[in-house]
């Protein structure tokens, strides 16, 4: 019992935790009380902000190497897995397959076996939209057709298949969160996004706006969409984190194998962002029409429904004036300084 006489939460082991949604799903975890042990090979990770920010002990590993899995789960008596431990890079997994599929999806395998072997049977999957591929329906359910067009996107099906298979013969019980665009930063700016490099629009239209670059660039501005640019559906990455929390819960009350979409269900396009982010920064954003990306699809809208009905979550964050007032918050502390 604790000193309030209510039982101790249980330890979760954050794979990744060190990264951009990882570290603000660590924080949500810690405000609800939970312990809480990291693994993160810090290739994309920092180890700044963990030791600056969270409580958490952080563990400096692969999850690759399955004598360290053996060890963290004989030392740290482990309730469940929440995994963010992965390459995200959709152009580099065309150009480096491989890469992806042993981290993304070797890895996973050898943390699940790794978690079998320790009895430990529950696991938040931080997945993607990107599973479906180019959309038939928008906004898009969970039941829509997965058709996955990048190595990346596909490794992280391969997973989602690997957790149902384990679901049915192993009483492996997992939560899959299928992302939209992950934006905006801790309101109040202890955590945020930190790419190197950065591909993420919000932070590219940020640094423009900061001077740390000189334009940013508009991949199509011919699509079927209302002003001719994409539209995505961002979600504030603290209210990820709430949903990841939700999730845990879920199985920890002996909820079974279930996947959610995670967006606002709302798109907003391009053009729309960097003039959102003028209007939060007061500073004029260069934006310079680039031919389209292959495999963009003019619109990315998820339906959320089943989370909030299912997980009773709620997002807190909804407008992306919001959104990117905390991340431009966030970019002006961490990155202000480098002008």
């Amino acid at each position: 019992m604790g000193a309030d006489g209510l039982q101790p939460k249980p330890t979760i082991l954050v794979t990744g935790g060190a990264g951009y949604i990882g570290s603000h799903a660590v924080l949500a975890l810690e405000k609800a009380g939970y312990q809480v042990v990291i693994l993160d090979n810090l290739v994309y990770g920092h180890e700044d902000l963990v030791k600056q920010t969270l409580q958490a002990k952080l563990v400096v590993g692969d999850i690759t190497d399955r004598a360290l899995l053996d060890t963290l789960f004989a030392t740290y008596n482990v309730a469940a897995v929440m995994h963010f431990a992965a390459y995200i890079a959709v152009g580099e997994s065309v150009t480096d397959p491989a890469k992806y599929y042993h981290n993304n999806v070797v890895g996973a395998l050898t943390l699940m076996e790794a978690m079998l072997a320790a009895s430990v049977k529950r696991f938040v999957f931080s997945s993607t939209c990107a599973i479906y591929g180019p959309p038939k329906t928008v906004p898009i359910p969970e039941d829509h057709p997965q058709n996955p067009i990048s190595p990346y996107a596909v490794s992280k099906l391969m997973v989602e298949k690997i957790l149902a298979d384990f679901g049915r013969a192993y009483n492996f019980q997992s939560v899959c969160f299928r992302y939209f665009n992950a934006a905006g930063a801790d309101p109040d700016g202890r955590l945020g996004e930190d790419h190197t490099p950065e591909t993420h629009l919000i932070p590219l239209v940020l640094f423009t706006a900061l001077g740390r670059r000189e334009s940013v660039s508009i991949f199509g501005t011919d699509y079927p969409t209302p002003d001719g640019t994409c539209v995505r559906d961002y979600i504030h990455v603290s209210d990820l984190a709430t949903a990841h929390v939700l999730g845990l819960e879920y199985l920890l009350k002996g909820g079974t194998t279930e996947f959610f979409n995670l967006g606002n269900g709302n798109g907003f396009s391009v053009k729309q962002v960097i003039e959102i982010a003028q209007k939060v920064t007061g500073k004029s954003i260069v934006a310079i029409a680039q031919d389209r990306r292959p495999g963009d699809p003019p619109s990315l809208v998820g339906g959320s429904e089943k989370a909030r009905k299912v997980l009773g979550w709620r997002p807190q964050y909804p407008n992306l004036e919001d959104i990117i007032a905390h991340a431009w918050q966030w970019h002006k502390y961490r990155h202000g300084n480098r002008v």
